[in-house]
């Protein structure tokens, strides 16, 4: 399997990059995020995940891991595919598409093109509990952040947030905070205001 390439950037159209690794051609579907790295006649790297099927081969490019982590876990969705990932993951930043899972924002959701109301209340059903934003801004797997992102941590980073920071921002502080050794949410708290 493909999982990485990087390279010289050939050739950017609306869908794809082309990108020569040691004399040979990969046309890679990307993310925006990964669009955004990648430029024409440039060194260019991306993560990458090979679909193999019944009428083709297609290879789809990230930005980073957790982007395709991502990627894999929508598409594990009835009726979401692979190029119905992409743009959502083109139209939502992993930071973004957590806040929306979160608040089962199914109208932001289903603003994405080609997401309906009901594929966007699918999505939210079976993403909530199962992506966290510690996952998401660490790049750690889902399952080994839960168990880091407890209630408490989830109350800190609450707290900050009414006090007007980003929710990127807060749990930033509070997995700092957890690093410099605050216990309890008070100390979390307080921690992850003077670093802020």
């Amino acid at each position: 399997m493909i999982g990485y390439l990087k390279g010289k950037v050939l050739d950017l159209s609306l869908e794809c990059a082309l990108i020569e690794v040691n004399g040979v051609g990969y046309e890679v579907y990307c993310s925006g995020a990964a669009f955004a790295r990648l430029a024409r006649g440039g060194e260019g790297e991306v993560y990458t995940f090979l679909q193999v099927k019944e009428d083709g081969i297609s290879l789809f490019g990230f930005a980073d891991l957790k982007e395709k982590e991502l990627f894999l876990k929508l598409t594990a969705v009835q009726g979401v595919g692979a190029k119905l990932a992409i743009a959502i993951l083109s139209a939502l930043r992993p930071e973004e598409l957590y806040d929306v899972v979160a608040a089962a924002d199914a109208k932001r959701l289903s603003a994405v093109r080609g997401v309906g109301k009901k594929t966007a209340d699918r999505i939210i059903l079976e993403l909530h509990g199962k992506i966290s934003a510690t996952a998401i801004l660490s790049g750690e797997s889902a399952p080994s952040a839960a168990v880091k992102a407890s209630a408490e941590d989830e109350d800190a980073v609450g707290a900050l947030m009414n006090l007007g920071f980003t929710r990127g921002e807060s749990v930033r502080a509070v997995e700092r905070a957890r690093k410099d050794g605050a216990k309890s949410i008070e100390e979390v708290i307080a921690s992850a205001l003077r670093n802020m």
